[in-house]
């Protein structure tokens, strides 16, 4: 489990479709559900849903409250427990903020890509410069087909990419963020 602190944003903005343009992807339920039980399994700090869109951010905080203080605290606890650390933010910039605020710590950026970039850090290697417990770090994961350029040129790290045996990549974000979480967290 991490024992420092670690933030993981799902950025909803700005991030590419298929055709490289610069879109703002739909929140999926399934997104918010799976990587906050990931996000809290492996000690992150807090889970943000980054979206500009005023109706996303609306439906995600409907349905946490389900979760948190409607019929779904009953039905599943542990749900509870997992939405405690979801929180919803318009911008990438406002998530920073947040994080700074709350722990009066540089906040790091470390972007997540599926494409390795020639700056890409080894997992081994982002996981014991996070373990020294001086800065926070923020890991931004992109929808659709991943976080813009932009973000990328902003990242203090960008995490080499998650492969397998095959050729075929192109996981879903929440299988990403639990490998993610599982290699820098996990235990050795």
């Amino acid at each position: 489990m991490c024992s420092h602190d670690l933030y993981i944003a799902l950025l909803h903005y700005p991030v590419y479709n298929k055709r490289r343009a610069v879109v703002t992807t739909a929140v999926t339920n399934m997104d918010i559900h799976d990587i906050s039980r990931a996000a809290r399994t492996y000690g992150a700090k807090r889970f943000y849903i980054v979206t500009p869109i005023e109706k996303q951010q609306v439906f995600v905080k409907r349905i946490l409250h389900h979760w948190q203080e409607g019929h779904g605290v009953h039905y599943n606890p542990s749900r509870k427990e997992a939405f405690d650390i979801v929180d919803t933010e318009g911008s990438l910039d406002d998530v920073i903020q947040n994080i700074a605020e709350r722990v009066g710590k540089k906040v790091r950026l470390v972007v997540t890509s599926a494409t390795r970039q020639e700056s890409s850090v080894r997992f081994e290697d982002l996981r014991d410069t996070i373990s020294d417990n001086r800065d926070a770090y923020l890991l931004a994961f992109g929808t659709g087909w991943g976080v813009s350029e932009e973000i990328i040129e902003r990242a203090d790290f960008v995490l080499e990419p998650i492969t397998g045996p095959s050729d075929y990549n192109h996981l879903s974000v929440r299988s990403a963020v639990t490998v993610v979480l599982d290699r820098l967290c996990g235990k050795k």
